[in-house]
């Protein structure tokens, strides 16, 4: 079947998520929030008055499209620029021009700037004046957290405005609409479309409008008899990549929701996440030094086991390579899931660390200091040093931290597994020092 039509036109050439970009904010799909009749797009429309403003989503959310329409609104030249193909002489020649635009005609230019968050700090600061004077009217969209991705005074003078990825139910309105739509999309071509097939390629795509597009796209070319059933769209969609970037916001936030579900006792949350980060082509050792840690700050001596378990999944990995050695991860993901919970541990370590940095020039004690010369020793240096094992039930009476620190207590076990067991231990120490520290007087 031809797809495609020779004649040059541009239904013939452009692709089909491209034909089918919403020509209204009424056939806009999703994102309620931000464009609905509530929402702040329509209210800027609707006093007269675009204010700069910065779109923050996912891939195929709708943010170039969005701008678009925005522009189309209202009487103002639109300018689409791109931080990733062009640079700051182009910015600068669309500044001088949105200037004398704005001087002799009293028209005003809205420039869109695509994944604004490549520019750096001195590149998006050279907006501000513009932005200020009036000469233009930025939206700048991005994939990537403003927070840490666009200056502040740009975000002060350009709210953010979030897009969300798009729902299976928008994704399928908008398959249902290119299949048929005879202007621009495949209606023309007679295809008939298995549902379930849809609802597929909406799972498939992810929230993401251009890639849901384009694979029924593809799906119409191979479409055996004109239809498009469930195989057709398995071929077409061949392998679902992950909208992952391994040095992205999505990155961190898929190895908090990680570490979160370990620390939670959810191994099927834990391994989810675990599958997900490696299918987006995540480093395994990564993940493995995230599980090392995860053992000593959450599980903790609560199962002491957890930290050989997890310096175990690594070697294994070492040893493996993947795909084989991903078993040994999620292995560790379990048992560290599954393990009762301390960090009592960490606790006692920021504590420590704290009153290390806070008595720096603190003594070490008489008794417990080495004494390695006889001048050492006449000074006094382990002197009344009793050896541990061989006091009456293997404890002295003795102290370990420094004079002023005495009685301190950083480190407080638990009731779950061996630190429960740890915490009479000690009791039962601290309690043949206090008779024995009595008996003395």
């Amino acid at each position: 079947m031809d797809l495609f039509s020779q004649d040059g036109d541009t239904k013939g050439t452009a692709p089909l998520a491209a034909r089918m970009r919403p020509r209204t904010l009424e056939e806009f799909q999703g994102q309620a929030s931000v464009v609905g009749a509530d929402g702040p797009i329509q209210g800027m429309l609707a006093g007269g008055h675009v204010t700069s403003f910065i779109l923050w989503g996912p891939p195929g959310s709708g943010k170039t499209t969005l701008a678009r329409l925005v522009a189309e609104a209202t009487d103002d030249a639109f300018v689409p620029f791109s931080a990733v193909t062009e640079g700051v002489k182009r910015v600068r020649e669309i500044l001088a021009e949105a200037k004398v635009r704005r001087s002799s005609t009293g028209r005003g230019t809205i420039l869109f700037c695509d994944e604004i968050h490549r520019f750096n700090k001195s590149q998006q600061d050279a907006f501000l004046p513009h932005v200020e004077a009036g000469d233009i009217t930025l939206i700048g969209a991005t994939t990537e957290n403003p927070s840490f991705e666009i200056v502040r005074p740009l975000l002060s003078r350009a709210p953010v405005l979030v897009l969300e990825a798009l729902s299976e139910d928008d994704l399928v309105r908008i398959l249902e609409g290119a299949v048929n739509d005879k202007e621009r999309g495949l209606g023309e071509l007679g295809l008939k479309v298995d549902p379930e097939a849809l609802r597929a390629i909406a799972e498939i795509g992810d929230g993401d409008a251009r890639r849901s597009l384009g694979i029924l796209e593809r799906a119409a070319v191979l479409a055996e008899s004109g239809t498009i059933d469930l195989e057709t769209v398995s071929t077409a969609a061949q392998h679902r990549f992950a909208v992952y970037d391994k040095g992205g916001e999505n990155h961190y936030n898929q190895i908090s929701a990680l570490h979160k579900a370990v620390r939670g006792g959810d191994p099927d949350g834990a391994l989810y996440w675990l599958a997900r980060m490696l299918e987006g082509g995540d480093d395994p050792l990564y993940l493995a030094r995230r599980l090392v840690r995860m053992a000593v700050e959450d599980i903790g001596l609560a199962q002491p086991d957890g930290l050989r378990v997890a310096i175990a999944a690594r070697d294994a990995f070492h040893f493996l390579g993947s795909p084989e050695g991903e078993l040994a991860l999620a292995y560790a993901t379990v048992f560290l899931a599954s393990s009762p919970k301390s960090n009592r541990v960490y606790k006692a370590w920021k504590t420590a660390q704290k009153r290390a940095r806070e008595t720096p020039n603190a003594p070490v004690p008489m008794h417990i200091r080495n004494a390695p010369t006889g001048l050492m020793k006449d000074l006094g240096y382990g002197a009344g040093y009793t050896y541990d094992p061989d006091a009456p039930g293997g404890v002295s009476q003795q102290h370990y931290l420094p004079d002023d620190l005495k009685g301190e207590r950083y480190y407080e076990p638990g009731d779950e597994g061996w630190e429960l067991r740890a915490k009479q231990r000690l009791e039962h120490w601290r309690s043949l020092r206090d008779k024995g520290k009595k008996h003395e007087t």
